[in-house]
């Protein structure tokens, strides 16, 4: 299992908007080929700040069969526009 993290910052003022449309976006990735789960949550420091874990079988999962599928792009449409900055996404492996 591959745990992906995602610190996300979303633009002042868009948390309502950013939370709906992460709602919409739930069932793409929950559609995914490798995909175990996912939960959102946001920061009680800083409203503004969310952190996204989702659990993959394998990390081509994410990086290829996630990344590089058509279904990326509705993801992108959907919640890329909330962002500032664009996050940086780690992957961790269970030691």
């Amino acid at each position: 299992m591959i745990l992906e993290v995602a610190i996300l910052n979303v633009k002042p003022g868009m948390n309502l908007e950013f939370e709906s449309s992460f709602a919409k976006a739930s069932h793409i990735i929950a559609g995914m080929n490798g995909y175990i789960q996912h939960e959102l949550k946001r920061c009680i420091e800083a409203d503004h700040q969310y952190i996204l874990l989702v659990q993959w079988e394998k990390l081509e999962d994410h990086t290829v069969g996630f990344r590089q599928s058509p279904e990326y792009q509705d993801w992108k449409k959907l919640l890329h526009h909330f962002y500032d900055p664009f996050p940086t996404v780690e992957h961790y492996a269970d030691l």
